[in-house]
């Protein structure tokens, strides 16, 4: 059997390996894709990256990919019959020992995302290496990342992160932490931005600085409160599966402020309501619709 054949041989055997991973995968309800660099950025959002060089990494904590993730199982084997040129080529390169250049990879709590060299690394999958020589640029975050992680449960962790570090940074004894939870990231951090706004506009009418603290009870009590009070009263969650109430205050302030920006004019609670009620695709009755649209204008007014 000539260098070609046993490549082609290698590729089908990992091909199958994908298919069956997949299989297997679907009945026991695991992720079998490769983690996106781009949706896990977008998530994470690491704040700086360091040029960290040629380094010898361990194959199997590579677990994602910044293009080509569709293309590869979670366990690197390639899913589609397009890839077979290149793979082969790549194989058959390693079956007679030729050195292949470097891949390139960025780190990213403790594992690593391909850059360039996607098909290497299926190959060295395949061929059971344990090390694979890479270029690597390191991406700051604080967040654990494991194989095989969902998006959903990353969002999570993201979510408990900036949680316990508003909980850190503030020491919110005095609000009712139980009460204010968000299930997306990046709310904790918008809801500080709310309250210094809040604040902003409550010192404007006073001749003294309030605190941080005082600020934070106000809004809750003027705010935050009595918005979720209704949302609680009209049972608006029904139209928003698996959100919190924190995630319903938070869409009704975005999608408002939204709008205003977006259009350059102050639209009409009534409006702002229809627009918004109409791009999630929920049909909501008109008696809920008037009380979204009462909500947003004491939003307005605040």
């Amino acid at each position: 059997m000539n260098d070609n054949s046993a490549a082609i041989d290698d590729f089908y055997r990992a091909k199958t390996k994908a298919r069956f991973q997949s299989i297997f995968s679907a009945l026991h309800w695991k992720n079998n894709d490769l983690l996106s660099l781009y949706e896990v950025t977008s998530i994470i959002k690491p704040k700086s990256e360091t040029y960290l060089g040629m380094r010898t990494i361990p194959v199997d904590k590579i677990i994602g990919s910044e293009g080509r993730y569709h293309d590869f199982s979670s366990a690197f084997f390639p899913k589609r019959e397009q890839l077979k040129t290149r793979w082969v080529s790549v194989d058959s390169a390693i079956i007679n020992d030729v050195i292949l250049p470097p891949i390139s990879v960025y780190s990213l709590g403790g594992y690593y995302f391909v850059r360039d060299g996607n098909h290497r690394v299926s190959v060295a999958k395949a061929q059971g290496m344990e090390y694979i020589d890479a270029e690597v640029v390191e991406l700051d975050s604080e967040i654990e990342i494991k194989p095989g992680i969902t998006m959903k449960e990353l969002r999570e962790k993201v979510v408990e992160y900036e949680r316990n570090m508003f909980i850190a940074q503030y020491k919110p004894t005095y609000l009712p932490m139980d009460n204010i939870k968000f299930t997306t990231p990046g709310a904790y951090p918008e809801m500080v931005n709310h309250i210094l706004v809040h604040k902003y506009y409550i010192n404007q009418n006073i001749d003294h600085e309030i605190t941080f603290e005082e600020a934070a009870r106000s809004w809750y009590e003027n705010v935050y409160s009595p918005i979720v009070q209704e949302v609680r009263a009209e049972n608006l969650l029904q139209a928003f599966p698996g959100q919190s109430e924190g995630d319903m205050y938070m869409w009704l302030v975005r999608r408002w402020d939204e709008m205003k920006r977006t259009e350059g004019q102050n639209l009409s609670a009534e409006e702002a309501v229809r627009r918004a009620a109409k791009e999630r695709g929920k049909s909501f009755p008109a008696r809920i619709r008037r009380r979204i649209s009462y909500l947003i204008s004491k939003l307005s007014k605040s």
